[in-house]
């Protein structure tokens, strides 16, 4: 037996003579080959190819009517690439020969030798497979190459490629329109030197990527442009290598006419974005980069800390695609067991395990031809791993306990608050899946980074949470806003919306005071009572309250998540909101410490 690809081997055999049929498909199969087809005439053997596809295909030259010469033809003008053995009785003639000429991978004189056989069709398909490789990284290369290209074209920044000589090779949309009108000089075929005075530091710039190779970090210039108008740029240049770092191809400008920018600041600027809110540059320039990606059929993944919004990102992604009006599915990778996790994802056929009563559909089939979103991918298993791999190299999958694939339009959104680049370099998580998953990463900023956003967010949270109570809170003092404002929000957002539901419920006035906040932000203790990293490792001990106040000990983290635990009778979701964390977190936690007697 040879190695297990060979099961995956579809080889036709055609001879007038069945009793070669019969031997070479005995040795063929007793070697691990299959499914084997075998025909007896030029005819019949052109029916089988023109409906399927085959790895192999070993044929007798010399046979009534039609030889296999023709059918190595037919094959060609197929445009097929599967190798082809040919089988003759008289190997010197010329046939022999043609067949070879004609593309044929060999030729097996008879009598054939069972080991002559066995090695030719192994090589065959070797090199078969080889090719299919090729032809497949190939389209992965162009595939990946149209992704590019369709970001490039939709962003909003100006992007301008500048090759060793200075001519510009390539601008996208954006920098096409604007420069037509701004700066007609500058345009693909161009030359940066030849450029109007007013554009010396655009040049500048550029000259500085050629000559020394290195960033120039962005900064701002004021350009008189063609019709004599006043504008101010944005502009950053980065060297452009190969990808494997060794060729250096020019560098890429990117800039941006921020004079508009300016007067949106003015009247300002996005608060919302279908459900996400925050009007912080580190947010605009989230929802800016939303805009961009979900028009493009690409996989994203979707980085941060816990809490910070990554499901509602892909939700927007979703509702910016084409896509929107169909599926968008949820996959919590860390809610289902581990043993029920295939069968949850790809589905399962009825028997196929004890328990499958029914024929059970996935979540990728239930998300066909839309969008599904994969939350915390980081903590998925090896044998997940390649099988996801697999479904996102060939979009068809096998679901558990069918051995008929089934090819679906699906477009990937995976997220994390893992950092994925370290296990991919622990060998935890495998790199091939991290590229796949990787086209374009959107990296969610943490509460502590979106200056401005807290106190909008807590404003919505008030009013939100004061309707759903039934109470008239209508806002909250300036000393516990500042209080609010100083603390570090491991949790993100989650803790944010945790902390005010809490504070509302407490509050006995219309204003929610310092005495309705949790003791960790009364005192300072910058959100660390908890971990709500990707890492379990215990936060217990003393910790600086960080505003001046005593050194204070800490519960144990193990003891906090007893006591919640055992406060809401074993209710997970309820615990983890008091604890301020999400479930997925507060189960690693429980199984961090063994609390086993805690856990479903």
């Amino acid at each position: 037996m040879q190695d297990s690809d060979h099961t995956r081997s579809h080889i036709l055999i055609v001879d007038d003579e069945e009793s070669l049929r019969t031997t070479f498909k005995m040795f063929l199969e007793r070697e691990g080959y299959g499914p084997i087809i075998t025909a007896s005439t030029f005819e019949e053997a052109n029916d089988f190819i023109e409906q399927q596809d085959f790895d192999l295909i070993i044929s007798d030259i010399i046979m009534e009517g039609s030889s296999g010469i023709d059918l190595l033809r037919r094959v060609r003008d197929l445009e097929l690439e599967c190798p082809m053995v040919m089988v003759t009785g008289y190997p010197n003639i010329s046939t022999a020969t043609d067949a070879v000429r004609l593309g044929a991978f060999d030729y097996l004189a008879k009598p054939v030798k069972k080991a002559d056989l066995l090695r030719t069709a192994r090589m065959a398909l070797q090199q078969y497979a080889l090719l299919k490789e090729k032809n497949h990284l190939e389209e992965d290369k162009q595939r990946y190459q149209q992704y590019l290209e369709t970001i490039f074209a939709s962003v909003h920044d100006m992007i301008v490629c500048v090759n060793p000589e200075k001519k510009i090779v390539q601008m996208n949309n954006r920098a096409v329109e604007w420069c037509s009108a701004a700066v007609p000089e500058m345009h693909v075929g161009g030359f940066i030197d030849d450029l109007p005075g007013s554009f010396d530091v655009f040049s500048n710039d550029v000259h500085r990527v050629l000559d020394q190779r290195e960033d120039v970090h962005e900064h701002r210039v004021e350009i008189t442009l063609a019709k004599g108008e006043h504008s101010v740029l944005r502009i950053s240049a980065v060297p452009l290598y190969t990808n494997n770092q060794e060729k250096f191809l020019g560098t890429v400008v990117i800039f941006r006419d921020v004079s508009r920018l300016e007067a949106l600041d003015k009247s300002g600027k996005r608060m919302y974005f279908h459900r996400l809110v925050g009007s912080s540059q580190a947010m605009q320039t989230v929802y800016t980069l939303i805009e961009n990606v979900g028009r493009a059929d690409i996989s994203v993944l979707i980085t941060g800390e816990s809490g910070t919004g990554k499901e509602l990102v892909a939700e927007a992604l979703h509702a910016e695609s084409h896509r929107k009006e169909m599926p968008l599915v949820k996959f919590d990778c860390t809610a289902i067991p581990e043993n029920l996790m295939e069968s949850e994802l790809f589905g399962h056929k009825k028997g196929s395990f004890t328990g499958a009563d029914r024929n059970r559909e996935g979540r990728i089939l239930q998300a066909d031809g839309g969008t599904l979103f994969l939350d915390e991918i980081g903590d998925i298993s090896p044998l997940m791993q390649l099988r996801l791999l697999r479904f996102l190299q060939e979009r068809t999958f096998y679901p558990v306990g069918e051995d008929q694939p089934i090819s679906v339009d699906v477009r990937v959104i995976a997220a994390t608050n893992a950092d994925l680049k370290d296990r991919v370099k622990r060998g935890v998580f495998r790199e091939d899946l991290y590229y796949r998953l990787r086209v374009v990463d959107i990296m969610l900023p943490p509460l502590r980074d979106r200056d401005g956003d807290l106190h909008m967010l807590v404003e919505i949270f008030i009013e939100r949470f004061s309707k759903r109570l039934n109470k008239v809170v209508t806002g909250i003092s300036d000393q516990a806003l500042a209080l609010m404002q100083a603390y570090q929000w491991q949790g993100n957002i989650r803790e944010l919306e945790h902390v005010m539901e809490r504070a509302c419920v407490l509050c006995a006035d219309t204003t929610i005071t310092i005495e309705n906040l949790p003791e960790e932000i009364q005192f300072g203790t910058s959100g660390r009572t908890l971990a709500t990293s990707d890492e379990t490792g215990s936060m217990d001990g003393r910790i600086n309250t960080g505003l001046g106040r005593q050194v204070v000990n800490l519960e144990p983290e193990e003891d906090r998540i007893i006591r919640f635990l055992k406060q809401t009778d074993g209710n997970k979701a309820k615990a983890a909101r008091m604890l301020g964390i999400d479930r997925s977190t507060l189960y690693r936690k429980m199984k961090h410490y063994n609390l086993e007697q805690y856990i479903d």
